[in-house]
């Protein structure tokens, strides 16, 4: 077993985030996958972008505020 990290990002409405989780690969079965607890903080992010709690948010990841290009 190894263990890998990885940015997964995470687009909620107007906002996105990077968020730091360790991929871990094994023989056969369904690796690449992640821990509960990646998993978890995962959703936690996701809860936190959709209610607008950006200071939660930012504990777990990096946050960005996306604004539509205008040309």
């Amino acid at each position: 077993m190894t263990k890998r990290r990885h940015t997964k990002l995470i687009h909620v409405g107007q906002y996105a985030a990077e968020v730091e989780v360790q991929l871990i690969d094994e023989d056969g079965g369904w690796s690449p996958y992640l821990s509960l607890e990646d998993a978890e903080k995962l959703d936690e992010v996701r809860k936190a972008l959709a209610q607008e709690d950006l200071k939660r948010a930012a504990k777990l990841a990096r946050v960005f505020e996306l604004t539509p290009v205008r040309l």
